[in-house]
């Protein structure tokens, strides 16, 4: 318990409000939070102790001794089994503490199981009972399967044309930014990470099915074509390279033509000697 003597007042050299009793502590967290199995998922959390007094507008705050998570209970007191205790050497390893015993009280889960589909409640614990507190409402955390995993795009229809650019973005029934995620194209992994993946300047070589995931699993392909597109330059080789061929083709019909022409007049001609012949 805090505790002050009469002449330390004058330490402050300012004017001191005693309360009556404490001020009401406080804890903020989300109320609910999605994970995905087998990822990590951070439940984001602070508090503030009660407060005893106040010199010229700073507060004092309780001293905080303990610390706990606990899972499916309300109080979070002894003997409710924890999933962190700051008093504890035995907490589970996939339970990790990122707060402290001031203001930060946020809990990440690792390789999130089935078994996590819980209410998680904080709960602190001063030096005066006083300052006791668990917040009642906790965080629901709502585990789903990585088989949810799918891509949107920002083409309805996964063509493209050379030149232009594409966003696909690996979405989820939970959010995916605290999740490892790799892209892949034709089941080769790309080096970009992250749930999106900006493709900028196509080429053909883009062309692909593409499917986001992580370790364990992917979601289902999404195909990209990319339509070549002929530049000027490319025309100017088409037309040096076809017009030859064009007038090789052409000059092969006339010769072509020219024979058949001179091979039908010499069997007419033929014909026609014969037919005096025999007369």
């Amino acid at each position: 318990m805090f505790t002050m003597k009469a002449g330390d007042k004058r330490m402050f050299g300012g004017l001191v409000f005693l309360l009556a009793g404490v001020a009401a502590q406080t804890v903020k967290h989300p109320r609910s939070v999605c994970a995905v199995k087998g990822s990590s998922v951070t439940l984001p959390c602070s508090f503030k102790p009660a407060i005893i007094f106040v010199v010229d507008e700073q507060e004092f705050l309780l001293q905080i001794v303990r610390v706990v998570w606990c899972k499916n209970h309300l109080i979070c007191q002894s003997p409710t089994p924890t999933v962190y205790d700051s008093e504890s050497k035995t907490n589970d390893p996939r339970f990790l503490y990122l707060g402290d015993k001031r203001t930060n009280c946020t809990l990440q889960i690792r390789d999130v199981r089935e078994e996590d589909n819980a209410t998680f409640r904080f709960r602190m614990e001063a030096a005066d009972v006083s300052g006791h507190f668990t917040k009642k409402t906790g965080v629901i955390v709502s585990v789903v399967d990585e088989s949810e995993l799918r891509i949107e795009s920002s083409s309805d229809d996964g063509v493209r044309s050379e030149g232009q650019n594409i966003k696909l973005l690996c979405t989820s029934r939970c959010s995916t930014h605290q999740l490892n995620i790799t892209w892949f194209r034709d089941g080769h992994a790309l080096s970009e990470t992250g749930p999106a993946l900006q493709l900028s300047a196509l080429t053909a070589g883009d062309s692909g099915n593409y499917t986001c995931g992580s370790k364990t699993s992917h979601s289902p392909p999404y195909s990209l074509h990319v339509d070549v597109v002929a530049t000027g330059s490319d025309l100017s080789v088409l037309i040096t390279v076809h017009l030859p061929l064009l007038a090789l083709h052409t000059v092969l019909i006339i010769v072509v033509t020219v024979t058949v022409v001179h091979r039908t007049c010499d069997c007419r001609k033929a014909a026609a000697a014969q037919q005096q012949t025999s007369m």
